[in-house]
């Protein structure tokens, strides 16, 4: 027979043609009848479980063709619903309490806040907490982390917590003990106190303007900046010098320059002999003569306005680091201790020696009264002269009136109060970092002020009650101190590259200039000249003061 491949159902029509039902199942169709439940008694024939011996019975249980016989104790256990003991019925769990979801309240309504139309609604919440249950906040402690030991299994938060490093019922965020003390000893201790200025750069005001009263301003930037190539970097050195007539003096290695600030004129005195460099200049009282100290020994006497060298004065045995002019009296400090007076107006310029030094003398400043001399060794020392000698000869030595060791360190800083002549202050060197205050006339220490680094160099204001130190490493810093509080009134930190080693004063009193090792001369305004009705001509000297567009010495 040939295979007839069947059609598509969505093609195939349907057949109209019925198939007859076989012998055995049309017989067991009409053996079956469905009884119509009675009326009486309220009897219910659906449940085939429940005992009702007045029900009539299911149709299925007749006994037809085809059919399973049943046995009568399974009727039996159908009609009573006993469940037998042992059997695979027994064996099911039974679910005798089921979960029932509580009834859910709606929540309580909140009274309407009724705002006017000028005032907006805000948000209260927080941008990233935005719910501030105190049910649901985070504790800092795991046992109210959801881990309960009673619901939960007790080596799973085991491991838990020893997979965090955080023991139970323990703070996570809390205090550190104190690290323990390093070790004592002694000499350690000590060295870290000398090098501590060295690597610390201890708090301090910061480095922008600052006011000291109202409306008065201290500018942080300089004023003016000079090229000084050749300087030489050297704590002991004193290279610089401004006189009344308005004239800078800076020695620049083995050369001597005079810088008028007036007219912004650079003019060359001179030159140190062959192998040797110019350690100190200072000009005189009048401002006429400047004496130049060289690192050979030698003290040079130089004309200003005729740019002549005038006499060389010898004797000294190692360089001059600090010259100071009382009238016609130039005093030198030389690196074996000594300090010379030498008359420039006779030939015999020696008329006295101070010994009061065991090491080299680098500070040396004459009061303005020419009463008293004040100097400062690498010795530690300071040491207050009498300069009321009356008449001296070639071997005439003074004795020290006053002799101070509270420093400890080489004291360069010496300066003398222009508004208070009894006062005078030095400081020390990397080691000591102070400022020290004395009584000239009683010799007792006023006050003391420990500062950021090396003091290099004072400078008191003619007309404030102020004072300004130049520091050296780490800050390389320039402080103005008020007195006698001793407050800091402005600090200008990396005032410049390196070391601020020298400064000197302006004749106005306003202006303040400093060197440093980075090769630099730079002015600061600091102070302020106090007004003055009658007397232009101060005014527009003191405005002309830095007035020049010259960069460089040389």
């Amino acid at each position: 027979m040939a295979y007839q491949p069947k059609t598509p159902s969505r093609h195939r029509s349907r057949s109209e043609a019925k198939t007859p039902l076989t012998p055995s199942l049309a017989s067991g169709l009409n053996a079956i009848s469905f009884a119509s439940p009675t009326k009486g008694k309220g009897s219910d024939l659906t449940n085939p479980f429940l005992a009702n011996p007045s029900r009539s019975s299911s149709p299925i249980k007749r006994a037809t063709s085809g059919t399973i016989n049943v046995s009568e104790s399974l009727q039996k256990q159908a009609n009573t619903g006993v469940i037998r003991k042992g059997g695979i019925e027994s064996r099911l769990d039974v679910i005798t309490r089921d979960y029932v979801p509580a009834p859910q309240q709606p929540p309580p309504a909140k009274p309407e806040v009724r705002r006017s139309r000028s005032q907006p609604t805000r948000d209260t919440r927080d941008r990233f907490i935005t719910s501030r249950d105190t049910v649901d906040e985070v504790a800092a402690n795991l046992d109210m982390m959801s881990l309960n030991s009673q619901t939960t299994s007790p080596g799973h938060t085991a491991r838990l917590a020893a997979a965090t490093g955080v023991p139970l019922n323990r703070r996570i965020l809390s205090y550190h003990e104190a690290p323990p003390p390093s070790a004592s000893d002694s000499l350690l201790s000590q060295q870290r106190e000398l090098v501590r200025p060295l690597y610390g750069r201890p708090g301090a005001l910061p480095t922008s303007t600052s006011t000291s009263s109202k409306g008065r301003k201290i500018s942080t930037q300089p004023e003016r900046v000079l090229d000084a190539p050749g300087i030489v970097d050297d704590f002991y050195l004193n290279l610089l010098s401004w006189s009344c007539q308005n004239i800078l003096a800076v020695a620049l290695a083995e050369s001597s320059y005079v810088w008028k600030a007036d007219t912004g004129e650079v003019v060359q005195l001179g030159e140190a002999s062959e192998g040797t460099y110019i350690s100190a200049v200072d000009f005189a009282n009048d401002g006429n003569f400047l004496g130049v100290g060289v690192g050979s020994g030698e003290v040079e006497l130089w004309d200003v306005e005729t740019q002549k060298k005038l006499r060389t004065m010898t004797g000294h045995s190692s360089q001059v680091a600090c010259l100071s002019w009382n009238q016609h009296i130039l005093s030198s400090g030389c690196g074996d201790g000594s300090i010379w007076h030498h008359d420039v107006r006779v030939a015999r310029h020696k008329v006295g020696e101070l010994l009061g030094h065991q090491g080299e003398v680098c500070g040396l400043k004459w009061r303005s009264d020419g009463e008293l001399l004040a100097s400062g060794g690498n010795d530690n020392v300071v040491n207050i002269w009498d300069g009321r000698v009356g008449d001296v000869g070639s071997g005439t030595r003074g004795v020290a009136k006053w002799t101070k060791r509270n420093h400890t360190a080489a004291v360069k800083a010496i300066a003398w109060c222009p508004w208070q002549p009894s006062l005078l202050a030095s400081g020390g060197g990397t080691n000591d970092a102070t400022v020290h205050i004395w009584n000239s006339t009683t010799g007792a220490r006023l006050h003391s002020l420990t500062t950021p680094s090396q003091v290099t160099s004072i400078q008191w204001s003619p007309h404030r009650k102020e004072f300004l130190t130049t520091h050296g490493f780490p800050t390389n810093a320039i402080m103005i101190h008020s007195y006698p509080s001793l407050e800091r009134v402005v600090e200008i930190r990396d005032a410049h590259d390196s070391r601020v080693l020298w400064s000197t004063l302006s004749p106005a009193g306003d202006v303040v200039c400093t060197g440093a090792g980075d090769e630099n001369l730079k002015f600061w305004r600091v102070w302020d000249v106090p007004k003055v009705k009658k007397g232009k001509d101060v005014k527009d000297t003191t405005r002309s003061s830095t007035s020049s567009n010259i960069l460089s010495i040389r």
